[in-house]
């Protein structure tokens, strides 16, 4: 897992705010033009944002003078056919989360993927917690509380919470946990991830291509499709950023900024939270609320960073 570095004296903590906030925003101005790419499938732009994040992990990683990463899992991956399996594994979680982000937008769902962004970090913290033996403080406890009692609202309302919430909210800490497990928590592991999936990548780009409606329907795919993906990856580059130049506390902090740019994005492109949601999302608010609280207090005092800090990024 990369933990991130103290800000030095040179104002790096203020280029890491400045690179934190333009990943949010490119992330965000990104789930709000998914649509204008319709009526190209969710799995075709995975697939060419799959492809395209390949050669960015990489450029990033020779701009950190990190390439050892990805030999030393290359030569791990030579060694023992079970850690290709593992990787593969967490591969199609990682893949099943871009295309969630891809899919919800396309399809109206952007509010429900929006939410489980905002519930991922206190999952993490209660996780990292039960799993880790990381210590939580009693704002912390508060805000799981919270988020728990909108959650538990919202079962009994409907049943259950939709799909793509708990995609994002259980299926990133799944993915976090495995890649921790395998000891590939890191750029080089994620470069072989997202290699492992290039070929379905390939085979779903080809298929969208051969096909033609898409792109008759839509000629601007031929150009948008690909500078879409360049955005990700970019926006990818300056979460990487951040996360090297900020203390662990407040890249968490700055973290909340995505999800509620999510929910924007989402509302801009006409959809409406409903009355009856208005439980889980005020009580999901509440969460943040405290969590931000709680982590901006203990920045003032200047205490250190510690895994029990805000909810753990592994990037």
């Amino acid at each position: 897992m990369t933990r991130a570095l103290r800000p030095g004296p040179l104002g790096s903590g203020g280029r890491g705010i400045l690179v934190s906030v333009a990943s949010s925003v490119l992330f965000g101005g990104i789930y709000f033009v998914t649509p204008l790419l319709a009526p190209a499938s969710a799995e075709s732009i995975w697939g060419i944002r799959n492809l395209i994040t390949i050669p960015v992990i990489a450029l990033a990683l020779l701009a950190i003078r990190q390439w050892h990463l990805i030999t030393e899992v290359g030569r791990r991956l030579r060694r023992s056919p079970l850690l290709a399996l593992g990787v593969a594994l967490c591969g199609v979680l990682v893949a099943a989360q871009l295309w969630v982000f891809t899919w919800a937008p396309l399809h109206g769902r952007g509010m429900q993927v929006a939410l489980g962004y905002f519930l991922l970090p206190l999952v993490l913290v209660v996780v990292g917690c039960f799993l880790y033996g990381d210590r939580l403080v009693w704002w912390q406890w508060l805000a799981a509380a919270c988020a728990a009692a909108g959650v538990v609202f919202e079962v009994i309302r409907v049943g259950g919470v939709s799909w793509e919430t708990l995609l994002v909210a259980l299926g990133y800490p799944v993915y976090f946990v495995l890649r921790r497990a395998l000891g590939i928590a890191h750029l080089g592991g994620m470069f072989w991830e997202f290699l492992a999936l290039a070929p379905v990548a390939v085979v779903m780009l080809v298929a969208e291509i051969a096909g033609g409606s898409a792109t008759a329907a839509n000629p601007a795919l031929w150009w948008a499709a690909p500078l879409f993906a360049v955005a990700s990856g970019v926006a990818l580059m300056f979460y990487l950023a951040a996360s090297r130049l900020l203390t662990m506390s407040l890249f968490g902090l700055l973290s909340y900024l995505e999800p509620a740019l999510l929910m924007i994005a989402s509302l801009l492109n006409g959809e409406r939270i409903s009355p009856e949601e208005s439980v889980i999302y005020g009580a999901i608010w509440v969460a943040v609320l405290v969590l931000v609280a709680g982590g901006v207090s203990r920045l003032r005092r200047g205490r250190g960073s510690s895994p029990a800090d805000t909810p753990r990024h592994d990037v």
